[in-house]
């Protein structure tokens, strides 16, 4: 559930910070209830911090559209619009301009346009990780879709922390081991050179990943 929201209270303590958080207009404590575990609900707060969206995020934001609109065959500006729309009901919230929005909304629309462009497998004019505005969530969808995240094909995983002698992968819980997605080129190149000389090289690095789709 993905809904907009107000912060009206805040304290600090020795276990962290408590937020009082207000969700205008919606009543969902029915739906709370549905997957509370225990007295906790686990989730994800978002802060915009209010500034202005780069020209650097417009960019990323206007080559991706182009590139999405020369390979499905539409005009750019139709493609800019079905996507703004698509993300703002995917995400509950206002229709917003790219003249003026939050650099927070910038950063999330970008990584909904990169994940789209991994679910479609659509070719960018630019390597993806030069489009990229949030790396986590990028390594993310590139292992939820299956895609190298230095070249974008094909990828199979790639496990950052080794699975130890002994251990069978096909039964081993790895949510805690981190992982990368790479194509065949790219994973034998990982072993070649090194973990690390790898992720310098290209500016990546391993995530925890557990499906939950």
């Amino acid at each position: 559930m993905n809904y907009y929201s107000q912060v009206i209270g805040i304290k600090e303590t020795d276990k962290g910070t408590d937020l009082i958080v207000r969700i205008p207009g919606e009543k969902v404590k029915h739906k709370i209830i549905k997957v509370k575990n225990g007295n906790v609900i686990n989730s994800e707060i978002k802060i915009d911090d209010n500034r202005i969206i780069t020209s650097d995020q417009r960019k990323k934001i206007y080559a991706t559209i182009k590139d999405i609109s020369d390979y499905l065959g539409e005009w750019p500006s139709y493609y800019k619009e079905f996507l703004k729309f698509n993300f703002c009901f995917k995400n509950n919230i206002e229709y917003f301009s790219l003249s003026d929005c939050s650099i927070s909304i910038a950063r999330e629309f970008i990584t909904y346009l990169i994940d789209f462009i991994l679910e479609h497998d659509i070719p960018l004019s630019d390597k993806v990780l030069n489009r990229v505005d949030d790396i986590d969530r990028y390594l993310y969808g590139c292992i939820k879709h299956k895609r190298c995240c230095i070249c974008g094909r094909r990828a199979e995983l790639h496990h950052v922390d080794v699975i130890g002698i002994g251990n069978n992968r096909n039964t081993l819980d790895d949510s805690k081991y981190r992982k990368m997605a790479l194509c065949r080129e790219h994973h034998t190149e990982s072993h070649k050179i090194g973990q690390d000389t790898f992720n310098k090289k290209y500016k990546v690095y391993g995530i925890t990943y557990e499906d939950i789709s």
